[in-house]
């Protein structure tokens, strides 16, 4: 975002937080969005905490069974056999219930992003998009993944994230914040807009983070997670939340409206060349409220589990 002058920035679909830790980095006033109510937490643990680090003693209260207390068996009952060991789940009911009793947020944010973390390295593709815990157990040769990783206790990945994220803290010393929204409800006005969306190929076939990453959305509300499961697939993931940002049938439609909701800010899209809507598409679009409309081309890059190799990473600017 060299050559661009501006103060405040929206990143309307934040996702992992690279782009807003980076803004913020910059001293830029940042308000970090995403709907995943997993994110959001990566979000307030990265972005809008200045100062708050999880201590030893708040690591070893994650991590210890209390003995006087009563803990939900839920993962251990309803995932056996899909996506971690028997021993690994009964590890997670432990944690995921202890994280929860913290009673700081932030504090309870940095357990959680290091919970999260833990359990998408230790997972084939790092996604939760199928019943495949095979791939890590099987005697086989293996062409892909780092069975050394998967095979890592999850208390060792968990104490390894946990220190990445203190070290990642700071203080700014400007107002940084983390919202959970539609991206067309954030509220307040902003200098700058990234919109980084889920991408759509053009077969229409898109990306969906919500099934991708149920299990850690599960986690986070794990009172509530039995009544939420879909029964109907061998996966068990959540029910529900469907995107327009996934739907062929609407993305253009999001997109006409989400560049008219910000039609003050400076606009920055980054998407793929051959992606629904079609790249002259985006860059009408655009152009109905912005007069300069400036397209970046990058080299090819693929993506996880994608067998195109021809799309290339577009940025476009609207000014």
């Amino acid at each position: 975002m060299q050559g661009l002058h501006f103060s405040s920035a929206l990143d309307a679909f934040g996702g992992t937080g690279c782009v807003s830790y980076m803004l913020k980095c910059h001293d830029k006033i940042v308000t970090y969005n995403d709907y995943l109510r997993f994110n959001h937490l990566i979000g307030l643990a990265l972005i809008e905490n200045r100062a708050t680090r999880l201590s030893d003693s708040d690591i070893q209260f994650v991590l210890r069974r209390d003995q006087s207390d009563q803990y939900g068996d839920f993962i251990a009952f309803k995932f056996s056999g899909i996506y971690f060991t028997d021993e690994e789940n009964a590890w997670l009911d432990t944690v995921a219930q202890n994280i929860a009793r913290l009673q700081d947020d932030y504090k309870r944010a940095i357990a959680y992003y290091a919970l999260f973390q833990a359990c998408i390295i230790k997972r084939p593709y790092n996604l939760f998009h199928r019943k495949n815990l095979y791939m890590r157990t099987s005697e086989v040769e293996r062409g892909f993944g780092n069975k050394a990783t998967w095979d890592t206790p999850f208390e060792e990945h968990f104490c390894k994230f946990v220190t990445e994220a203190n070290a990642a803290v700071f203080d700014s010393r400007l107002p940084c914040k983390a919202v959970c929204h539609d991206a067309l409800e954030v509220p307040g006005s902003f200098d700058l807009v990234y919109i980084d969306t889920p991408y759509l190929n053009r077969n229409g076939i898109g990306v969906n983070y919500f099934d991708f990453y149920h299990f850690l959305e599960g986690i986070i509300d794990y009172e509530s997670w039995p009544k939420r499961i879909n029964e109907k697939r061998k996966h068990f993931p959540l029910k529900g939340r469907r995107s327009a940002w996934s739907d062929p049938t609407q993305t253009y439609h999001a997109f006409e409206k989400l560049f008219e909701r910000y039609a003050d800010s400076i606009l920055v899209v980054s998407y793929r060349s051959d992606g629904i809507p079609a790249e002259e598409d985006l860059v009408r679009l655009m152009h109905r409220v912005k007069p300069n409309v400036q397209r970046l081309h990058y080299g090819e890059y693929k993506y996880v589990l994608s067998t195109n190799g021809d799309s290339r990473e577009l940025l476009l600017i609207g000014s």
